[in-house]
């Protein structure tokens, strides 16, 4: 661990030192960010001889799976864990979805949230922007300032890797896991949302993790899906692409495609202006 890991590390603990004692509540995926924030809050929680809350998102748009990995995770790290049960889809907003509709969607879950804290006596929430994603098409962002929701990592700019780094060195079991976004990210923006396809598409991941592959989004462009995976896997998938093809059609999609690219986090946002990206993470 370098010099200024080790100076990030301190600032992070001592953050949560002199906030847990008002009551901490972490916005809780079981993703390595908020999984590192849960470990660091538990520990000052214990220290101070406090409680402190993981509250965790059940929702519709979410690959499966992860609601059980935050239950675990939890328990293994000795939080109260508070589950909320949300619908994204009761938000007109996101339906066509509009390049700001991850503000939208995080506007509404985490005023959720932040009346979940209240009611446990919970005065800091908290959740897990890193660094990097103060660089990227993040509109999301935007509602978490406006509802004054603490970004710890963001704050001491601890990076992806960095958290990784730290998440391992603290024997944090989500270190390396893949992250997990929103479905919706599946779909091209300014195209009306179907949740039955996009449930099919999460079946589809879900089928390709199930063969051993990680880092894995199925994108959709009208009939056609465009299979994304790290190049390294790109053998994989080509030495099982009848059973893959199959599976997939089995699905209701007509063409399979595997991106040649490979793998890249965000890789709708291409086709956004920068005006188009300035105006979603307006304040």
């Amino acid at each position: 661990m370098t010099e200024a890991l080790k100076q990030k590390k301190k600032a992070l603990e001592q953050w949560m030192a002199d906030h847990v004692k008002e009551g901490i509540c972490i916005a809780f995926s079981a993703g390595v960010d908020s999984s590192l924030l849960l470990k660091l809050a538990c520990d000052a929680g214990k220290a101070a001889g406090v409680p402190v809350w993981a509250v965790t998102f059940s929702t519709k748009l979410h690959p499966h799976g992860e609601l059980e990995d935050a239950r675990q995770a939890a328990a293994g790290m000795g939080a109260e864990h508070i589950v909320l049960e949300v619908d994204e889809r009761s938000q007109e907003g996101i339906r066509n979805n509009p390049p700001d509709r991850c503000y939208i969607c995080k506007k509404y879950l985490f005023t959720n949230l932040l009346a979940a804290a209240e009611k446990v006596g919970a005065r800091c929430v908290v959740e897990g922007t890193n660094e990097d994603d103060l660089h990227v098409y993040r509109p999301g962002i935007r509602a978490v300032r406006e509802l004054h929701v603490n970004s710890p990592l963001a704050l001491y700019h601890l990076t992806k890797s960095e958290v990784r780094e730290l998440a391992a060195a603290l024997g944090v079991e989500a270190a390396s896991k893949p992250s997990a976004p929103c479905l919706i990210t599946r779909l091209p923006y300014n195209t009306e949302v179907d949740f039955a396809v996009l449930e099919k598409v999460g079946m589809g991941e879900e089928y390709l993790k199930e063969k051993g592959l990680k880092n894995v989004r199925l994108r959709l462009h009208g009939d056609v899906i465009r299979i994304e995976v790290e190049r390294s896997a790109m053998k994989t998938v080509l030495e099982m692409a009848e059973d893959v093809v199959s599976y997939i059609k089995g699905l209701g999609f007509c063409y399979v495609t595997l991106d040649l690219e490979g793998f890249r986090s965000g890789s709708m946002d291409l086709v956004l202006s920068e005006a188009q990206k300035s105006q979603g993470q307006a304040e």
